[in-house]
């Protein structure tokens, strides 16, 4: 619950920089490079660079208040005191039908037969 009221009201800004039609560089939290032209060249065509920046805004006001009017129905209660005691309940004990009984003697290792081996 922190996190998403953290992530919630987070601002964050995101900075492109183009050159024409080029995208030169993106940047999240500082400012992003120029390009890589001369200053004569940037002083001729300085309408070919463009910076866009958008703006991520988070939640200013949070609404402490939003539980106020929550009710406890019926149906709740009963739905959460079922599965909570249902949530301690032990399984079944297992039963193994085979237990008292010992495995066959080998004739042959298979697996050396087959040279079949687990690496």
């Amino acid at each position: 619950m922190m996190l998403l009221v953290l992530f919630s009201t987070v601002s964050f800004t995101i900075e492109k920089h183009f050159c024409g039609d080029v995208l030169i560089d993106v940047s999240y939290f500082f400012e992003g490079d120029t390009c890589a032209m001369d200053v004569e060249e940037t002083i001729k065509k300085r309408s070919c660079c463009k910076d866009e920046v958008d703006v991520v805004k988070g939640q200013d006001e949070l609404q402490l208040g939003a539980f106020k009017d929550f009710d406890l129905q019926p149906e709740f209660v009963t739905a959460f005191v079922y599965t909570y005691i249902n949530l301690f309940k032990g399984l079944p004990k297992q039963v193994i039908p085979h237990k008292d009984y010992s495995p066959p003697n080998l004739v042959a290792d298979i697996q050396v037969l087959d040279q079949v081996f687990i690496i």
